[in-house]
């Protein structure tokens, strides 16, 4: 990876920017090609589609309840193991 490239801890940062078009041009771009060739962080950007949909909402981390939010790591941590 270059220092052009987003790391995958920086894809999942800056998830719901992509999703709300956000993103300036250049680093919608990034995210784009990062997309290209990590299946984990396709996944995860699915993942969140699909909550959106089902929801009707992006929730972001700093508005879930702490609780809920570790079970949900916890929920995510396991599936990257599996």
């Amino acid at each position: 990876m270059n220092n052009n490239e987003f790391s995958c801890q920086e894809m999942t940062e800056v998830v719901t920017d992509y999703l709300d078009d956000a993103l300036p041009p250049d680093e919608q771009q990034r995210y784009e090609r990062h997309l290209s060739y990590c299946a984990g962080c396709s996944t995860y950007l699915d993942q969140m589609r699909e909550t959106i949909r089902h929801t009707g909402k992006v929730a972001r981390e700093d508005s879930l309840p702490p609780a809920l939010r570790e079970r949900i790591v916890a929920q995510f941590r396991t599936w990257r193991r599996g």
